[in-house]
């Protein structure tokens, strides 16, 4: 059964790619359930890091579930139909309040891709591979599920893997700036939650709002007054008072999100 499996530990929730005997591919129901996870994560107050992987140690995702096409994409109604999902399910986890870190083993592939470069970092094993080799299958990848992948790698990346079809090694994606971090790959889990770890460390409120100010100056217009002034809103937050008074004071800061 293709599933998203949700757990949560502290204040890291986890969200699992599940497609047993097909790699983790992505069917409409995984896609749809990834919406309503992310919906139900993005406003939960205790969370402070999201962390997206595969279902073993094989792949992270090896693209969409191809068997479906013929059924549940064989007319141009199904296809606006299922791949408007698709880039619903992306913009939830790009549009998230919370971090996110993508732990990457193995395959990364096609939709799996698309996932991966809409989170804030993407973890990955030496193994890992990278691409959308969909050129070979005869249907070009949805605008909106390309723009992610566009905005993280720009378009000289995006003309390679897409017209190329080629699958990266750890070491390109890194290169090309795919990848945050590539690491032994016995170390990637470990790596990937140490990571989110050190996330919920830092101000929550100040991670959304860092997240929501990269997010504002790429659109390249400038900052208008209100919005200059709205970047000070972290003067009023109990938690900068903790801040400061915890640097002062030389312990650690107790953070709550207020």
């Amino acid at each position: 059964m293709s599933t998203i499996d949700y757990s949560c530990t502290g204040q890291i929730a986890t969200l699992t790619l599940n497609n047993p005997g097909k790699l983790n591919a992505i069917n409409l129901g995984m896609w749809q359930q990834l919406t309503e996870n992310m919906a139900k994560i993005s406003v939960d107050r205790n969370i402070r890091c999201v962390v997206l992987r595969g279902a073993g140690e094989e792949a992270f995702a090896a693209g969409g579930d191809l068997e479906e096409f013929v059924t549940d994409r064989a007319t141009l109604q199904q296809a606006l139909h299922y791949h408007g999902q698709v880039a619903m399910a992306l913009q939830s986890i790009d549009h998230c309040p919370h971090p996110t870190v993508a732990l990457i083993q193995g395959a990364c592939i096609g939709g799996g891709l698309e996932i991966a470069g809409v989170c804030d970092f993407r973890i990955c094993g030496e193994s890992a591979r990278f691409g959308a080799p969909i050129n070979r299958l005869g249907f070009s990848m949805y605008p909106g599920e390309m723009e992610g992948l566009l905005r993280l790698a720009g378009p000289a990346v995006m003309k390679e893997i897409l017209l190329e079809g080629r699958i990266l090694s750890s070491a390109e994606a890194y290169a090309k700036g795919l990848v945050t971090r590539v690491v032994g790959d016995a170390k990637t889990e470990e790596e990937a939650y140490a990571t989110a770890q050190r996330i919920c460390n830092g101000a929550p409120l100040v991670a959304g709002w860092h997240k929501q100010w990269i997010g504002r100056l790429l659109n390249g217009k400038p900052l208008s007054d209100d919005e200059k002034i709205a970047s000070f809103a972290f003067l009023d937050t109990e938690d900068y008072q903790e801040g400061l008074a915890a640097f002062l004071e030389k312990r650690k800061p107790n953070f709550k999100a207020c």
